[in-house]
């Protein structure tokens, strides 16, 4: 694949990753099928994943990942109870170990020639999990599957393929992108041994187009992944960002988030214009089994017409949907009950992936 080049022979500009509000081809799910993902409360799951899909197929296409024939019927089992249109909805057999789309699946970036590149990336299950075979191999199926005007690039550095959940990044497409020092910089879960801050930049404008890196401090308490930015704030456009707040001082997340609340009112643009941020309310603290999950409104998914928010049965619930309504004027905001969903340690955004559409 050529690649643009500057007058020091250095190549520039080769890919950008689309922001998540630029017009999407489809949206990448999983059916869910690993019961242990919610150990002791999995009947009510497929009921979610068709509430969503129902919410999402009106907007896009929805292309569902199933790991064969058992898998679609219980998925259509479900759907089929819906009032669907079944043109908008396809099932691909692309097995999975878990439904967590946004980290393992296919990261489409446009690239200078004109057509879309996947960007195959490592997938180490968090550093939690040994089986995840299946997962590590979604990109590159997808790729497969996909033909037509797709390219296909891993993320290589110094010979070892860097290992980055879709999860850990968010960007504005036009250069900046968001993260988190506990999440990639961890010690605990380390997903690049060795790797520098520097590191990352650089492969962040390498392959995602992205030349200036936010980083932020610390995710909020009883997120497994420590630290993905989905739960903590978001570009809702190219200059404004929605983080996570936390009032009640007495909660574990308020200095964490205050924290990352101070960084980003001090942080600018690629062309150093200071961001604009709004505040995103938390819900009070939501438990299973002693466990406190990580339930965040950051965690909303932006389609082509409509955003889907998870909610908590909570009282906050409205004043961040009604948050999200004024940020997103032209779309439609939409609740999906998250109480069951979280206890699987992940909501809408951490179980979407979106495709793209071509420049």
């Amino acid at each position: 694949m050529a690649r643009t080049q500057s007058a020091a022979g250095v190549a520039v500009g080769q890919y950008r990753m689309p922001a998540e509000w630029e017009p999407h081809e489809a949206t990448w799910i999983a059916w869910p099928h690993h019961r242990d993902d919610w150990p002791g409360k999995f009947p009510p799951i497929p009921l979610v994943y068709g509430e969503i899909v129902r919410q999402l197929h009106q907007s896009e296409e929805v292309r569902i990942l199933i790991n064969g024939p058992a898998g679609e019927k219980r998925a259509r089992a479900v759907l089929e109870k819906l009032s669907l249109d079944w043109k908008r909805i396809s099932f691909w057999k692309i097995p999975t170990n878990r439904v967590w789309t946004r980290d393992y699946g296919p990261i489409v970036v446009h690239n200078d020639w004109g057509s879309r590149s996947i960007i195959e990336w490592q997938f180490n299950a968090w550093a939690k999990y040994p089986n995840a075979q299946r997962d590590r191999a979604v990109a590159f199926s997808a790729y497969r599957l996909l033909g037509g005007d797709f390219y296909h690039e891993a993320a290589i550095v110094d010979g070892t393929h860097v290992v980055l959940e879709g999860g850990a990044i968010d960007v504005n497409g036009l250069g900046c992108v968001l993260t988190t020092e506990e999440c990639l910089l961890s010690k605990v879960q380390q997903r690049n041994p060795g790797f520098t801050r520097k590191d990352y930049e650089r492969t962040f404008a390498k392959y995602l187009g992205a030349h200036k890196t936010l980083w932020l401090h610390k995710g909020i308490v009883g997120d497994d992944t420590h630290g993905h930015i989905d739960d903590l704030a978001r570009f809702v456009n190219a200059r404004t960002v929605a983080v996570a707040v936390e009032d009640n001082s007495k909660d574990k997340n308020y200095w964490l988030l205050q924290e990352n609340l101070e960084r980003l009112q001090g942080m600018t643009d690629l062309d150093g214009r200071k961001l604009e941020v709004v505040q995103l309310p938390m819900p009070s603290p939501v438990w299973w089994e002693d466990q406190r999950l990580p339930a965040s409104y950051a965690n909303f998914y932006i389609a082509n017409d409509r955003v889907l928010v998870p909610t908590f049965n909570d009282a906050n619930d409205r004043k961040a949907m009604g948050i999200l309504a004024e940020l997103f004027p032209k779309r439609t905001v939409v609740g999906i009950h998250a109480v069951d969903l979280v206890w699987g340690l992940g909501t809408l955004h951490c179980l979407t992936q979106q495709l793209p559409s071509r420049k």
